[in-house]
């Protein structure tokens, strides 16, 4: 009888604590929102930096859960059609902005990217997110002033916005074979750990600050 007694009493205790955890194991987010370089092309799902990245994420920072909602080929103009949805379902802390690649792999005008970059940059401020951009390159394909117009998009948006811009995290296997798929565009899976590298350096700050 005394046993039941301290099971009615402990019982709404425990569901409090069962109700309690799964909202403190995912207090943060991180939305990586960007096209194959981040959706992982060509790799199995285990070899890509994201993977890798919340494998990191879940050993230093536990409260923070890692969303890829990266779409192979995506443009700017397609992730502006889905971003109010997606900031909708996972009301991110911290996004990764990772888009515009293949706008300029396309040739597609440069200020319409600008524009679609500008408003998803709007949106996820609006949203109560901090927004990282992350700076994109492409190849000379369509000559030095489309290309040169392309790179400074992103410190010209950034500066504009009052943003935090992520350096390009290719640079430094960009052109060189052994991290290259047979494409010549998209990293392999030994340039994976490198890359998580060059993202963990930048974002390690700001999800130290926004877990205490």
């Amino acid at each position: 009888m005394l046993s039941s007694l301290i099971v009615r009493l402990l019982k709404p205790l425990f569901l409090l604590v069962l109700v309690s955890l799964p909202q403190l194991s995912q207090a943060n987010t991180l939305l990586i929102f960007g096209d194959s370089l981040s959706a992982g092309y060509g790799l199995k799902e285990h070899e890509g930096w994201v993977h890798l990245l919340k494998q990191r994420i879940a050993r230093d920072y536990p409260t923070y859960q890692v969303v890829n909602a990266s779409i192979s080929g995506e443009t700017t103009t397609g992730g502006l059609a889905r971003l109010t949805s997606t900031l909708d379902k996972f009301k991110p802390t911290i996004v990764l902005l990772e888009l515009g690649a293949n706008d300029g792999l396309r040739g597609l005008p440069i200020p319409q990217m600008q524009r679609n970059l500008q408003n998803m940059i709007q949106q996820i401020k609006k949203s109560g997110s901090e927004v990282i951009l992350m700076e994109m390159r492409i190849p000379p394909n369509y000559g030095k002033r489309y290309t040169e117009l392309f790179q400074n998009s992103y410190s010209q948006l950034a500066k504009q916005e009052e943003i935090k811009l992520m350096p390009f995290f290719l640079k430094k296997i960009a052109g060189q074979q052994q991290y290259l798929q047979p494409d010549n565009l998209h990293p392999n899976a030994k340039a994976q750990p490198l890359l998580l590298d060059n993202i963990w350096e930048f974002i390690n700050p700001l999800l130290k600050k926004s877990s205490t």
